[in-house]
């Protein structure tokens, strides 16, 4: 028997990959996230740069993680071009260096 509309018998799942990359520097946040970082500049293993805000707590945006340090996001897919979509950032990688080739997955 189908049941038209909303309920509660599907769920939709959406998979997610995660990376990380370098911090490269910041952009100011605008309206309530003014006078704090609104997102962070970042670089992949391959060169591809990008930005990532969504994540980031308040606490993140007052006190955001030093440049040249690791973090590690998560994404839906990556364009054509190579640059993930959809960035959301986890948070600092302590464990590993940039140089270290095993914090590649």
């Amino acid at each position: 028997y189908y049941r038209g509309g909303r309920n509660g018998t599907l769920l939709k799942v959406k998979s997610f990959d995660d990376e990380e990359a370098m911090v490269l520097g910041y952009i100011p946040g605008k309206g309530k996230f003014n006078r704090m970082v609104g997102s962070l500049q970042v670089v992949l293993r391959n060169g591809k740069k990008f930005m990532i805000g969504s994540g980031l707590s308040e606490t993140d945006r007052k006190n955001p993680p030093a440049i040249g340090s690791i973090i590690t996001f998560k994404f839906q897919e990556k364009t054509e071009d190579g640059i993930p979509r959809f960035p959301t950032y986890i948070g600092p990688r302590v464990d590993a260096s940039w140089k270290d080739k095993n914090t590649d997955k």
